[in-house]
């Protein structure tokens, strides 16, 4: 590991650090990994070794999700119960993922990835302009295990109440996320966005704060394994939770500014990217 702290140089230091901001920002704005920035950013800008690209993209979302939690579940943007809830179905995914890995080609499994993701693109599209969703029938799952809530919205002006709606759904949803991040070794931020926007009907800003929230947990428990293989370096991670945190500052400022649509829009091209990477990893499977 020595070898590879040397060849970071200080120009390199500095790239890691802006690409880490944005990748903060974006995350807590989100509620996605840096990973979708940072891997790229570090494999191709500057020909860091995967390994060490994914271990500073743990540390990422770890910094991510720190950050943006505290200020979050402060102003009751976050809903940890709703969080654990659904964190049931993304753990029971990715112990089922990790199982089946091996018997599935993986090549199929970037199709799939692609074209859901892509789906969703185009159905989020639609509601790019929706608000508050006003239409949401209760679900019965939703009263019994209390998955409702409240915060106050600074671009509104008013006091948001929300109950879930389609709670089966969302929760499959979550359950099909941990199997794709068990099987793929991904992050699943995007789909516990949409999860929860889509088919839970929950306001675009809770969804995205409680997945900020939540992949946090996930990024947590594998934590210890790339450190354990010496996949996490300094010179690398440093930069990259440096500039996370600072990027999350800025992110957090500017979620509880933005209206729910707003966030959708930003949203989209990024949805739109990870499929169409996706994609590309399946032809080229």
């Amino acid at each position: 590991m020595g070898v590879v702290i040397e060849l970071i140089s200080l120009s390199s230091i500095g790239i890691i650090f802006g690409v880490s901001i944005v990748a903060g920002t974006l995350g807590a704005l989100l509620g996605l990994g840096g990973g979708i920035i940072i891997i790229p950013a570090l494999t191709l800008l500057l020909g860091v070794d995967i390994r060490y690209a994914i271990g500073a993209s743990v540390v990422s979302v770890i910094a991510t999700s720190s950050g943006a939690a505290a200020t979050y579940i402060r102003d009751r943007i976050t809903n940890v119960r709703i969080g654990m809830f659904l964190e049931m179905a993304t753990t029971t995914g990715a112990i089922l993922g990790a199982y089946l890995s091996g018997l599935i080609h993986t090549r199929y499994l970037y199709f799939i990835f692609a074209l859901v993701l892509g789906y969703s693109t185009l159905a989020l599209f639609r509601r790019r302009n929706v608000e508050l969703v006003s239409d949401a029938t209760p679900h019965p799952l939703a009263w019994k295990f209390k998955l409702w809530g409240s915060y106050y919205d600074s671009a509104l002006q008013q006091e948001i109440k929300y109950i879930s709606s389609g709670v089966p759904p969302g929760f499959l949803v979550m359950l099909g996320a941990g199997v794709l991040s068990g099987l793929l070794g991904i992050g699943s931020g995007a789909f516990k966005v949409l999860a929860m926007d889509m088919f839970m009907k929950l306001p675009m800003k809770v969804s995205t704060a409680t997945s900020n929230f939540m992949i946090g947990v996930t990024a947590a428990a594998s934590a210890g394994i790339y450190f354990s293989h010496g996949y996490i370096n300094p010179a690398i991670a440093g930069p990259v939770a440096l500039g996370v945190v600072l990027g999350t500052i800025i992110g957090t400022r500017l979620m509880v500014r933005l209206r729910n649509a707003t966030l959708r829009k930003i949203f989209l091209p990024v949805l739109l990217y990870i499929s169409l990477e996706m994609l590309l990893k399946g032809l080229r499977g």
